[in-house]
């Protein structure tokens, strides 16, 4: 049976929004490593990520989210590896679903200065490292078919 709420909930339904984010990648002896960086409130560790850039592909812009977040330049590559979804609070402490495309960025500088270094800490960390470390089941996944 149709009820009331099933007419109104769509109306009212905020459409998901869209991030980009950089999956940083470096080869060592030891194996392949992530780097991840903490949240804006240092209590989670995250991929760099962030909103599309005007004239700037999804990859640039992830490109650009791991230069400003993490310190790193390198690859990136132009297909997606995948999207995870999350949420979070935009101005007016509003709760939003975001839709992180996720690229590939294979590592080939790191600065000991960058953009937001002062706010932010960065590592490096084993694949099984980074699925443990980091909150998101859909970045997990990501993680676990590396």
């Amino acid at each position: 049976m149709t009820t009331f709420r099933d007419y109104v909930e769509p109306v009212f339904r905020r459409p998901n929004y869209v991030q980009t984010g950089a999956l940083c990648l470096r080869q060592t002896e030891a194996g392949r490593e992530v780097l991840l960086v903490t949240s804006l409130g240092g209590k989670r560790w995250i991929v760099p990520k962030g909103w599309p850039m005007k004239n700037r592909t999804l990859a640039e812009a992830a490109q650009q989210e791991a230069w400003e977040e993490a310190g790193v330049k390198g690859r990136v590559e132009d297909s997606s590896l995948g999207t995870f979804s999350y949420r979070k609070l935009v101005k007016g402490g509003i709760p939003v679903t975001c839709d992180c495309e996720l690229f590939t960025l294979q590592v080939d500088e790191i600065a000991e200065d960058w953009p937001e270094c002062k706010i932010r800490n960065r590592a490096w960390m084993t694949i099984n490292q980074a699925i443990e470390a980091v909150t998101e089941e859909g970045l997990r996944e990501i993680l676990r078919g590396l």
